[in-house]
């Protein structure tokens, strides 16, 4: 796959690709294709690719259970050295992987894109370092018997990708459960699934055939072909709520292993020591603008203390009014595309919502100046305020650009409505008495809090969410043990 130029804007002819199943780059059985059309340009069709169905995914899993005997069985440090050697072929391509990011997805190159490529490279070289860790335990029982533990991989793999930062997710899944044992089927999202092939042709280098396989196409056909096929041991997700409940039942009915990370709707909670140009700072990288809004760990609604209210409110739209909605490639971008048509249009039915209901005050809306326009899918940044925590726009997930700011009077009111949600997964506390800000941090029902920051995940951290956020962690030591392994508790006599 990597033989050919990643697909631009600028090549004349749309890339086709295969999908990698045992080793081999192959279209699907039907030999039906789905056009990848870049959110920078509507009518730009820049790949093409295997629109896969069940049939497909089955070939893909017995390619992964045929591989996986000979790859779990490997001495721990062939399966490191082996992911060192990937990371090591991907660091020479982490600007190219991240200009196809932004063709693929409309994340900011700088932003964004460069970050994602960057951290794929430090996730694989931090869990070939764990490679050795997947060790079980001896029970002192005695001079005549021997008790032990053994960790061992789960199997085959399904990890199902979403469309918003598929590399990120990737570097989430991938290596950890390569580097345990597992072999791994990737279901790419049919709206990003660029990036993730030309991942995959560079790891096929140094892995057997079927250790790492990817399907492409839609997710009822192929995709839960994956979630109900007898042979896959774990599926690892990562999407919607709604999807999310969706595959842990399909699922659950053959009692697999399962890994849900989820939607979110993260409370941002400034505390009124902290109205300062510098939280402002972290108040916009928790507010995920720089991903067109389009995570699920964004702050998206901002409780402002109402001693700091209008002050702070008045810094944030200052700043926010600053950034460049513009084209992902270029440099100067803060804020690229929102990833299709039906996703833009989502995310105005919430904004035409919010300005419907009473009582609502526009603190920033940057539509009107929007200069990009068609004929890619760019939406500028709103800011909405005097929201109240029932209405809808505080309430559901909108995966786009827009702030929801409610005040707060006194702690307990702030961390009742900070909890009062069906989601689980962020939260972002910011305050300069450290006694207030953990305080507050242990009270939130998320899986994952930030104190006094706003920025995206590091590797080693341990990911994932409570509530309908989903369960399970990732991209951490305790996550590859809980996510990818099992124990195998063995007795001896002696």
């Amino acid at each position: 796959m990597t033989s050919q130029p990643f697909p631009t804007l600028e090549t004349d002819r749309p890339r086709d690709y295969g999908m990698l199943i045992g080793g081999e780059e192959v279209p699907a059985a039907s030999g039906e294709t789905i056009d990848v059309i870049t959110p920078i340009d509507r009518h730009r069709v820049v790949a093409r690719v295997p629109r896969g169905r069940a049939e497909d995914a089955d070939r893909a899993v017995r390619a992964a259970r045929a591989a996986y005997p000979g790859w779990a069985a490997l001495p721990f440090v062939e399966r490191q050295r082996a992911l060192l050697r990937i990371a090591d072929d991907l660091e020479p391509l982490v600007e190219d992987l991240a200009r196809l990011t932004a063709v693929d997805t409309g994340n900011a190159i700088r932003t964004q894109a460069r970050p994602e490529a960057a951290l794929l490279v430090t996730a694989f070289r931090y869990f070939a370092g764990l490679a050795g860790e997947t060790k079980g335990v001896t029970l002192p029982t005695g001079d005549d018997a021997l008790s032990y533990t053994r960790r061992l991989p789960l199997g085959v793999v399904a990890a199902i990708l979403p469309w918003n930062s598929p590399l990120m997710i990737a570097a989430f899944k991938l290596p950890a459960a390569l580097v345990a044992g597992n072999t791994v089927v990737l279901k790419a999202a049919e709206d990003a699934p660029t990036t993730i092939l030309e991942l995959a042709a560079v790891c096929q280098r140094h892995l057997p055939p079927g250790a790492i396989n990817v399907v492409t196409g839609y997710g009822p056909e192929v995709g839960e072909a994956l979630v109900t096929h007898g042979d896959v041991d774990k599926v690892s997700f990562t999407g919607s709520t709604v999807t999310g409940a969706g595959v842990a039942a399909r699922a659950g009915e053959r009692l697999a292993h399962v890994s849900l990370e989820l939607g979110g709707k993260s409370p941002c909670i400034v505390f009124p020591d902290s109205d300062t140009d510098e939280v402002v700072e972290q108040v916009l990288l928790a507010t995920r603008f720089a991903r067109q809004g389009q995570s699920c760990t964004s702050g998206s609604r901002l409780f402002l203390h109402e001693d700091v209210h209008d002050s702070f409110l008045e810094k944030l739209v200052d700043r926010v009014s600053r950034l460049t909605v513009g084209d992902p490639r270029e440099e100067a971008t803060d804020i690229g595309c929102i990833i299709n048509q039906r996703q833009w249009d989502r995310v105005q039915g919430y904004v035409e919502d919010g300005l419907s209901t009473e009582g609502v005050h526009v603190a920033y809306d940057g539509r009107p100046a929007l200069q990009v326009g068609e004929p890619g899918f760019y939406h500028a940044p709103m800011i909405l305020s005097q929201v109240s925590n029932d209405w809808r726009i505080a309430r559901e997930e909108i995966f786009g650009p827009v702030l929801s700011v409610l005040r707060w009077r006194d702690e307990d009111e702030v961390v009742r409505m900070a909890n009062d949600t069906s989601y689980g997964l962020a939260a972002f506390v910011f305050a300069r008495d450290v006694s207030a800000a953990l305080r507050t941090a242990h009270r939130i029902e998320s899986g994952w809090v930030q104190v006094n920051q706003g920025g995206g995940q590091q590797v080693g951290q341990s990911y994932g969410g409570m509530k309908s956020s989903g369960h399970g962690r990732e991209f951490s030591l305790e996550g590859m043990l809980e996510g990818f392994t099992q124990i195998q508790q063995v007795n001896v006599r002696l």
